[in-house]
């Protein structure tokens, strides 16, 4: 049991020194000798945690996934707040906004690292789903939205967004602007809402995407 946790110490330790160095210097700018060198262990002992630095990285995307939903789910379980500032909330923590993020995101947004991207998305929706899910539901519950289907909404929504509002798309400013409006109209028509019932709830989230 104590060598178990030595391995787990250890292996969090290499991530934290890498996840410091690739917010600093860069994925490409970060080698292997420089993780050895910060955190003081031997070429061998590394490559009995991780196999390479990208597998370095892949472990990375995945801890940082946990704690965005350990502090998603924070905000939408707090009933204190009202319901619709909950999801504009719990949207927004889902955002790496710093150094860091923005190079985990440009690293997944490479073609050779496809399969990490479609990873890092896939893990992300499972959870987000649910927890989106369950504030629409209680949005049912309080007569501000109606639908027989939350989550199949919540799917559809959020599988349309991941896409279409990803940093790759190409889109102009004014492009991005209708985008957002056609979503923000047709997300409200899903949910039974008048027109411009969400828009106070979504749009920080896409203003807050467009200073990033």
């Amino acid at each position: 049991m104590r060598v178990v946790k030595e391995a787990e110490e250890r292996r969090n330790e290499i991530l934290d020194v890498a996840e410091r160095l690739f917010g600093t210097k860069g994925f490409d700018h970060t080698s292997t000798n420089d993780i050895l060198s910060e955190v003081g262990i031997a070429r061998g002992t590394l490559y009995y945690h991780f196999k390479s630095k990208e597998d370095i990285l892949d472990a990375m995307i995945e801890r940082i996934n946990k704690r965005l939903i350990a502090k998603a789910k924070s905000i939408a379980g707090n009933s204190e707040i009202p319901v619709l500032q909950r999801l504009t909330m719990t949207i927004m923590a889902l955002n790496l906004d710093n150094d860091l993020g923005r190079e985990v995101m440009e690293q997944v947004h490479r073609p050779q690292n496809a399969l990490m991207h479609q990873k890092m998305r896939e893990n992300l929706l499972a959870e987000v789903n649910t927890l989106i899910t369950g504030l629409i539901e209680e949005c049912i519950r309080q007569g501000i939205c109606q639908t027989d289907y939350p989550a199949e909404v919540v799917e559809m929504t959020m599988l349309y967004s991941s896409i279409a509002f990803d940093a790759l798309s190409g889109d102009t400013e004014e492009q991005m602007e209708q985008k957002v409006k056609g979503f923000i109209y047709n997300v409200e028509r899903l949910l039974g809402m008048d027109n411009g019932s969400l828009q106070a709830a979504m749009l920080p989230i896409f203003q807050k995407n467009e200073k990033r």
